[in-house]
């Protein structure tokens, strides 16, 4: 048998003692119950009808009126809130005799009918995705936030086989046109809704797949003889009874072959219901109409007669009845007449009893509403919907292998967003943490000629990105693409390297099918503009595959199976192991450290296994609120500047052995001859163990008093005075050559007595050093050849020294209002002193760059030199720089490392020893743990206005939140472990 006594089955094995008493408690139950009740009252068991926790309190009370006056068996919820649909349901299931069945149509999941929840992934989306097990999971997740919702039954899976693209109605909501795929996908999902207590409901049986009309509008009619409908349409029906489905729906459709009464939906046939379902494929379980208000139904038959019509063909249930109290007269008085026996009206009850009990409504108990939003979403389900999205997004056209794309400092890259609302969406932001996009927008009901207009600005790009958005899910609205649109996009992709990303129906790809490079993602969501960047520069590899065929070009299973270039993606903090919840203290510190002043605004991510988990913005540029911190702000990193910049170089020129690090540096720096420091090794200075004082303040000695020497500085840029420090102050480059001068001149600090060598001391001197050294060996400035050979290669569009030259003043944060030295605010300049004096690039200070481009460079370090498919260190290099050098030196050679078990140190003390990284007077941390896999950066201008503002390092804000990250992984551990 199957239905009842498969899915509805005791949960212990079969035939055993516990089995047999379980069965023996439930219909003890249904006796009493049955026993309990007059024939109107069972009658009334058989009907569910629509509730609104959106709607007004008439609504609750008509609700109430049928509850207790009809008894209905049931409700089967809409739009609405969680909230107030629990209120609903507690009040509505006091007042029931008999406990009511709770519905939701939650195809995918409680975001389909309720505020306050995502979505999951439509089910043709799930159809691109092979893993099934991870659908089993999803409908797991699904059936947890139902039953947390008082919830009993959802009425899904979709299981019809969608043959016809131009199906109105089913369309995405199956999982695709191919019966195989469709029947085990629809197993999976029933499996993970019934062995977490919620039963299922194959439907619209016998298939509405292949149907051109609405069968809310009008009533479709399938014309396909019985081989035909057997071999496609019944099959996935087929697996999931003689799986262990607990219910099917009926659909209204007219199907000659099976009835040929002329307009009689398949609902109201017993030939149907009675004759195929119940008799031929021998299906016991639950039997349920579609919803009796659709035209499909209402159209040829009036309220009540409808409701009689479809009992009389067999139906267990009949939902969403235009007129209960109508259609309880109508069933009693053909009761009276023999049209129907009452003892059919109570086998139909009684399996809704027996349904009940397995959903445990024999017990009654109240939703707990206590934080039920966040109960409802819970981390977890977040990283599912992203594992089902990142599976399901497909790469259908790939030429040549362009994806994912390689090489990006030898490209120009645009990316076109065509429909939408936004200029700047989600997705053309994370395209940006690959690669520098100039970003353009064009509304699809654009004119001609700006749609011409911005073609041929296009052929000047290399690479051509082009995202569709604005889609609809309705093939006979084009899927929403307009004449204009769609020319604009098939002249687009004529040009070679130009990608073309749909974010909608798979169907739509009609429109694309010659397009040499082409994406489809289905939906159109947060998660789905993440992934695509991912996909197309191979963050994350493609798998998805085409669940339906679209044309001779586009066909079913095609998806170009893509290979990861270890570039970071996006992902959620379960999916690597951290806890969500924990991480949202973070949030909590940064707010407070703007509110008790401590800076203006920040910026933070975090990165664990490759996936960007935590990245958030906080606060203004100022405290004047008129420009927001976004993803695009850009900060100086100031002393981050020796590891992000100089380090890099050191690290570059001694594995090719151009240095020595044990080497005196005189040896690079003739020079240096003679001078307190030509003995000095770049082993001692890159530890800050070579006896350096911490810092020359040069701008002192350009000084008159209190005015700058006219000798070194002019108001206005000359041939002479060329470097420009301030705003309004120009210097000459021979102001390099007086700083070197003064290094030179300047004293080392003492040793220790009895000491042979010296002791700990951070310097910015050495690095003034470095630079030197660097650029004498490569013949080149430091900062040409680490744009050439890192930061471009890289896709670091905001890394940059000197960003004036790059991006407007309005998105670089402002730091100190300096009224000592440039008598100014410092703004899209860099705010070290002597950085300032050397044009703004130097080897201790003057990068700047947004979080996004600063965590990438330090994922390139936590792979060992490996990023994007490109080697920029061999194998060891950056580990061997990374270690400590000197007992009581906690230091490694340029890296920062932690001072554990210690209240004043510059990490986490949950940091492994193996970390390494920096921070920035400015008010920026980047730090890398390769114990943990972890990449961690802080970016603020906490000395605006005041360089004297230590609030910041007094909160301990950098060290606080980076606690919060480790803390976040152990919980999640604990919890596992639990």
């Amino acid at each position: 048998m199957m239905g009842v006594t498969a899915a509805l089955a005791a949960p212990f094995p079969p035939d055993s003692i516990a089995a047999r008493n379980w069965v023996k408690k439930r219909e003890h139950w249904v006796d009493s119950v049955m026993k309990s009740m007059t024939e109107e009252q069972r009658i009334g068991q058989l009907f569910m009808v629509a509730a609104y926790s959106n709607r007004d309190k008439e609504h609750v009370q008509e609700l109430e009126k049928l509850v207790t006056d009809h008894h209905i068996g049931g409700l089967i919820f809409f739009q609405g809130g969680p909230v107030r649909q629990a209120r609903i349901t507690n009040q509505l299931q006091q007042q029931a005799r008999v406990p009511l069945f709770v519905a939701m149509d939650a195809e995918w999941g409680l975001g389909m009918r309720l505020d306050s929840i995502p979505n999951y992934p439509r089910q043709m989306t799930l159809g691109a995705v092979d893993d099934n097990q991870l659908i089993y999971t999803m409908g797991a997740d699904i059936a947890r936030q139902l039953r947390l919702l008082g919830v009993h039954i959802n009425f899904a899976p979709v299981v019809d086989v969608n043959s016809n693209p131009q199906n109105p109605v089913i369309g995405n909501r199956a999982f695709g046109e191919y019966k195989f795929d469709v029947a085990r996908k629809g197993i999976a999902y029933m499996r993970g809704l019934q062995d977490h207590g919620v039963l299922a409901s194959a439907k619209h049986f016998p298939g509405h797949g292949d149907t051109d009309t609405d069968s809310h509008f009008a009533l479709p009619v399938i014309n396909h003889d019985m081989e035909r409908l057997r071999s496609i349409e019944l099959y996935p029906f087929q697996q999931l009874m003689a799986d262990s489905v607990a219910s099917v729906m009926v659909a209204h459709i007219n199907v000659p072959a099976l009835d040929n009464a002329p307009n009689r939906p398949t609902t109201l046939s017993p030939a149907v219901v009675n004759g195929l379902l119940k008799k031929e494929l021998g299906f016991q379980g639950l039997i349920f109409t579609d919803a009796l208000n659709m035209k499909g139904v209402s159209q040829f038959y009036k309220p009540g007669d409808a409701d009689l019509e479809a009992l009389k063909a067999g139906n267990d249930v009949l939902l969403f009845s235009e007129d209960v109290a109508g259609a309880i007269r109508k069933i009693r008085r053909a009761v009276k007449r023999g049209e129907i026996s009452q003892k059919s009206i109570d086998e139909h009850a009684r399996r809704i009893l027996q349904a009940k009990y397995w959903a445990g409504l024999h017990k009654r108990t109240p939703i707990n509403t206590d934080n039920l939003v966040n109960k409802l979403n819970d981390p977890v389900s977040d990283m599912i919907r992203q594992k089902l999205y990142e599976q399901a997004v497909s790469i259908v056209h790939n030429q040549q292998n362009l994806m994912p794309l390689r090489h990006v400092e030898e490209r120009s890259f645009a990316v076109v967003t065509v429909g939408g609302t936004n200029t700047k969406n989600t997705f053309s932001e994370t395209l940006a943490l690959y690669a520098p996009f100039d970003h353009y927008h064009i509304d699809k009901e654009a004119s001609a000629d700006a749609f011409n207009d911005l073609l041929t600005t296009l052929r000047l790009y290399d690479v051509v990105v082009v995202g569709v958005h604005g889609m609809v899910s309705a093939p006979a609205r084009e899927f929403g693409l307009l004449p204009e649109q769609i020319r604009f996009l098939n002249e687009a992709r004529k040009k070679p390297n130009t990608i073309i990303s749909v974010f909608g129906s798979a169907y739509s790809l009609k429109h694309f099918e010659q397009a040499r490079n082409l994406v489809v993602a289905y939906e159109d969501n947060e998660y789905t503009q993440k992934i695509v960047p991912s996909l197309i520069f191979g963050g994350l590899p493609a798998r998805g595959k085409l669940p339906v065929s679209v044309s001779g070009l586009v066909r079913r299973t095609m998806g170009d199976a893509t290979r990861e270039l270890d570039r970071l993606n996006y992902a959620t903090p379960e999916d690597v192991g951290m806890d969500a919840t924990v991480l949202r203290n973070i949030d909590r510190i940064a707010e407070e450290a703007i509110k008790l002043g401590a800076t203006p605004g920040m910026q933070i991510l975090v990165a664990r296994k490759g996936s960007i988990v935590y990245q958030k913005n906080f606060g203004h540029l100022s405290y004047d609120s008129l420009r927001p911190v976004s993803n695009e702000t850009v900060y100086d990193i100031a002393s981050i500047t020796k590891v992000a910049a100089t380090l890099q170089v050191m690290m570059f020129l001694e594995e090719r052995g151009l240095i020595d690090l044990d080497q005196p540096i005189v040896t690079y720096l003739e020079d240096l001859k003679g001078t307190n420091k030509a003995a000095l090794t770049l082993r001692e200075i890159l530890a800050h163990q070579a006896g350096l004082v911490p810092y020359i303040p040069f701008w002192k000695y350009t000084l008159n008093g209190t005015a700058l020497n006219t000798a070194f500085y002019s108001p206005t840029p000359m041939p002479d005075y060329s470097l420009q420090v301030a705003g309004n102050i120009f210097t000459s480059r021979s102001m390099q050559d007086s700083i070197w001068q003064w290094i030179k001149k300047s004293d080392l600090q003492p040793k220790p007595k009895g000491k042979k060598t010296w002791e700990y001391k951070y310097s910015d001197v050495g690095y003034y050093i470095m630079q030197r050294i660097a650029e004498k060996i490569l013949n080149q400035p430091m900062a040409d050849f680490l744009a050439q050979n890192l930061y471009d290669p890289l896709g670091l569009e905001t890394m940059t020294y000197l960003p004036l030259s790059k991006y407007s003043l309005d998105r670089i944060a402002p730091t100190e209002q300096d009224t000592y030295f440039r008598n100014s605010l410092v703004a899209g300049m860099v705010h070290d002193q002597g950085a300032a004096m050397m044009g703004g690039i130097a080897g201790h200070a003057g990068l700047f760059s947004n979080a996004t481009d600063l965590a990438v460079l330090m994922q390139m370090q936590l792979q060992d030199g490996e990023y994007g498919g490109k080697r920029y260190y061999s194998p060891g290099t950056i580990a061997r720089f990374a270690q400590t050098q000197y007992k009581g030196n906690r230091r490694g050679l340029g890296w920062d490392k932690p001072e554990l078990n210690t209240a004043h140190g510059p990490t986490s003390n949950f940091a492994s020893p193996r970390t390494f990284g920096h921070t920035g007077f400015t008010g920026t941390a980047a730090w890398v743990d390769p114990e943990f896999d972890l990449v961690y950066i802080f970016l603020s201008n906490r000395i605006h206005p005041d360089a004297n503002n230590t609030k910041l390092i007094r909160f301990g804000t950098r060290t606080r939140i980076m606690d919060e990250v480790y803390k976040a992984m152990q919980s999640f551990n604990k919890y596992n472990q639990n």
